[in-house]
């Protein structure tokens, strides 16, 4: 993968990578002419994206990007100048590895995704069309990595042409369109039918066509030729039938992949950004060896900020995710919220939240119940306020149902902000139960999941929490080391790199 200075034209020796992704942030300059101006993203798809993409070219790799054109929100990242010479900035160099798919589809969205599935059913299909009929003859690549369903056609017709295809999942969710519908909006389907996945077995493709719908997220599993998850022990989970959520069908397909030997699970890591030492969101900079004092001068002045009770001793939990009512455990956290803060009253232990979800409210009533303010804050998502919140706590809470792969408790690790988590998916991959004597792990891990589980959680903490300070900065000082090490884009980068090495060294059969 790497460039060694000879013929790059040599494509056996530096093959030709095309990333396709509805997500990105910021790419290298030298790969074209809007790389500084990207930014789209919903979730850590668009990071992990960006740094994949960063790296492989960085180390020489023939990479190129495929994403929607999104003018409306890559035009907000122009200058007001160079906005009104859009044209200029948008016209296409021999060099550029940025190709943009154009349709008014996803001209005028001023987010990645809609809130209704049949503009998002309709974006995707935009965004495959122009890769499939322009973008990879233009490119002409010798592997595609896809990412999730919206990218879900085309590892069907990448086999259909012998090309090797990965295919990235992030979040478990597809839509389903018959092949008349995929058809009517500019892809030839027909060619590479065969190779889509179906809610039942086709016979042929007449009958299927107008009445047998197709499943974007299981066919790109089905089709392509090597499959990911983005934690190893969420790919076993799938395939152990651990999760309801996840369709028989689409365990299945999981399944034969893993038979076949064509399936893992990487790691995504937090941006590069997240770094105590060079964060200007916090109000006192530090790194592992000054993390003591710090730390108290962040939290000091998030509970000046959020008129909590001003204690440099308090054990302070942040919630970093949203508070919805089905992944992240809120309803853990509101059934044990007043006991445990009325438990560890005399100890002041407080609860900050910052995000948003059907639970925020239902978590302020809590704190105007039982009068909490001092102890308890509930805000709404701001991304320099969880920042702060980051190096100002000393816990991070994160009792998921289910977790993918999950960041905040990687960038708490990094931030001294010891994780509390429900043993499950990538929390499963990145926390290991603390053992002080043995200084080993980095966080509070439980494993049945319930109010019961998170309260015996947080009374490990507890423990941890009253030790004396030097144990305390020892262990924090040493999880902080070992996350900055072990959770960056250049670890997942390589093991991607890893695989599409070993995709392009077997044979592959169409």
């Amino acid at each position: 993968m790497q460039n060694t200075g000879k013929n790059m034209s040599d494509r056996s020796k530096n093959p030709r990578i095309l990333i396709v992704t509805p997500e990105v942030t910021y790419l290298p300059e030298g790969m074209g002419n809007l790389a500084n101006n990207l930014y789209a993203k919903a979730g850590g798809l668009a990071d992990v994206s960006a740094a994949l993409i960063s790296a492989l070219f960085e180390n020489g790799a023939d990479v190129h990007v495929a994403i929607p054109d999104y003018r409306s929100i890559y035009d907000g990242k122009l200058p007001p100048l160079l906005r009104q010479q859009r044209s200029i900035i948008r016209k296409k160099m021999p060099e550029d590895r940025i190709h943009l798919a154009e349709d008014r589809a996803f001209f005028y969205l001023h987010n990645v995704y809609s809130s209704y599935e049949w503009e998002n059913s309709k974006i995707s299909l935009a965004f495959q069309r122009e890769v499939i009929n322009n973008i990879v003859p233009r490119v002409q690549p010798d592997l595609i990595h896809c990412n999730d369903w919206m990218t879900g056609l085309v590892p069907a017709m990448s086999r259909a042409m012998g090309i090797p295809c990965l295919f990235t999942i992030h979040n478990i969710f597809s839509v389903k369109k018959n092949l008349a519908e995929i058809e009517d909006r500019g892809i030839d389907a027909a060619t590479f039918w065969n190779f889509l996945f179906y809610e039942r077995m086709p016979h042929n493709y007449e009958e299927t066509r107008d009445n047998n719908k197709v499943d974007f997220l299981s066919s790109g599993v089905f089709a392509s030729h090597f499959v990911n998850t983005v934690s190893p022990t969420f790919l076993l989970e799938v395939v152990d039938g651990h999760h309801r959520f996840v369709a028989d069908n689409l365990k299945n397909e999981f399944a034969n992949k893993c038979q076949a030997g064509c399936a893992t699970g990487i790691l995504n890591a937090p941006d590069p950004s997240y770094r105590p030492e060079t964060d200007d969101a916090l109000f006192c900079q530090y790194d592992s060896k000054t993390q003591y004092k710090g730390k108290k001068a962040n939290k000091k002045h998030l509970q000046m900020m959020l008129g909590l009770t001003e204690d440099e001793n308090a054990p302070l939990f942040f919630w970093p995710s949203r508070l919805d009512t089905v992944q992240k455990g809120a309803q853990l956290l509101a059934d044990i919220l007043y006991s445990t803060v009325s438990k560890y009253w005399k100890d002041n232990l407080q609860i900050v939240f910052v995000a948003n979800g059907e639970f925020e409210n239902h978590f302020k009533q809590i704190v105007w119940q039982f009068n909490l303010h001092n102890h308890v804050s509930v805000c709404g998502f701001d991304e320099k306020l969880s920042r702060l919140a980051y190096g100002a706590s000393d816990y991070i809470l994160m009792p998921s149902a289910f977790e993918p792969c999950g960041l905040p408790q990687m960038i708490g690790a990094i931030y001294g902000s010891i994780p509390v988590v429900h043993d499950v998916g990538g929390l499963h991959d990145t926390v290991e139960h603390l053992n002080v004597k043995k200084h080993t792990g980095n966080g509070f891990a439980f494993k049945t999941y319930d109010a019961n589980g998170l309260s015996w959680a947080i009374d490990q903490v507890m423990e941890f929490h009253k030790l004396s300070e030097s144990q305390k900065n020892m262990e924090i000082s040493r999880i902080m080391a070992e996350s900055q090490k072990r959770f960056n884009h250049s670890v997942t980068a390589r093991e991607y790199i890893k695989l599409y090495e070993k995709m392009l060294e077997r044979p592959f059969v169409s």
